[in-house]
Formats: structure tokens, C-alpha cells, sequence
């Protein structure tokens, strides 16, 4: 594959991957480090980083899809197969970049915890103080956040399979 200009992601469509790439391995970090959550805890320290980054991820792909439904991607010459993999790929990363912040915010919310866009904007609760559901959204977040590494690795390892099997260039198209 030869990387034209015709053949790269727009700029905005760049810097928005690359956003929702540091926003996710901070929060992956975040996540992994910071204590349990018991049904006394409060939202100080790396949780409240956690909560900070998460509507930060939220607020990025939310410009990222709008993005990507008024700017159609850039022509490719992959084979029919490697197009519908890489559709259903991104179609799960999308979906599980967006469902487990909003299942974190639904857990947050039956916390009774105050959650912000920016550490300023405050967004309203999705569930109510004391909800089980809520409570019950929280082990769905924390496992579909292991969804989301695994189809992360999936995702990395298709890059890497693009450059060192295949040596097509693929990754070029998303380089800054």
C-alpha cells in the first residue's frame, strides 16, 4: 500500500485517536492502581482521577464520532475480509470505549457521587443514590473494561501484523 495524503486519516482524525489512546492507557493505569471500591468509599485521590479521565474519554469520542459520521475515512486497498475485520474491530472498540465509561458514571451516579466534565461541568446522575442496578453496573464496568484491553491487544497486534508480516504501510495512515 502507498501512503498518499489521500490515503491518511485527516489530522483531526489523528489527534483524536491518539487523545482517546493516552485517555485510555491513563485510565487502564488509574484503574490499576487505585484502591477497591467498598460501599464507603469516597471519590478522592486516583479514584477521583478515574472519574476525571473517564468523562474526559467520554467527551473524546463523543467529538470522535462525531467526527467519523461527517468526514468519511480515507480510501484503503485492503481485501474484502481485512476490511469487515477491521469494521467490527473498531465497531467493538467504539462501542466499548463508550458503554464501560457510561456503566462507570451509572455506578458513580448510585454512589451518590458527583461526576464532572473538566472537574467543572456537573452531568447528571444515571442512576439513583443506592441503586442496585447502579451497584450491579460496576462489576458489568470492571469486566467490560477487560473486554475492551483484550480487543486492545487485538488491536495492536493487527497494527504490528500490518507492518511486520504484511509490510503494507497500514499503520502510516494514523501516524502524527
Amino acid at each position: 500500500m502507498q501512503i498518499t495524503a489521500d490515503s491518511r486519516y485527516d489530522l483531526v482524525a489523528r489527534l483524536l485517536h491518539w487523545l482517546v489512546v493516552a485517555l485510555v492507557a491513563a485510565q487502564f493505569v488509574i484503574g490499576w492502581t487505585m484502591p477497591d471500591v467498598h460501599r464507603d468509599t469516597r471519590p478522592v485521590g486516583e479514584i477521583a482521577w478515574h472519574l476525571g479521565v473517564g468523562t474526559a474519554l467520554l467527551a473524546a469520542m463523543a467529538c470522535r464520532l462525531v467526527w467519523r459520521a461527517t468526514h468519511r475515512p480515507p480510501p484503503d486497498d485492503q481485501t474484502p475480509f481485512m476490511r469487515a475485520v477491521a469494521a467490527l474491530t473498531h465497531g467493538g472498540l467504539y462501542a466499548l470505549l463508550i458503554a464501560v465509561p457510561v456503566l462507570g458514571w451509572i455506578n458513580a451516579s448510585s454512589r451518590a457521587w458527583d461526576v464532572t466534565l473538566f472537574g467543572a461541568i456537573p452531568l447528571p446522575a444515571l442512576s439513583a443514590a443506592g441503586s442496585s442496578f447502579g451497584h450491579a453496573m460496576g462489576d458489568v464496568h470492571s469486566v467490560l473494561a477487560w473486554v475492551l484491553f483484550a480487543l486492545i491487544c487485538l488491536h495492536v497486534a493487527a497494527a504490528l501484523f500490518h507492518r511486520f508480516v504484511l509490510n503494507d504501510r497500514v499503520l502510516q495512515r494514523m501516524k502524527l
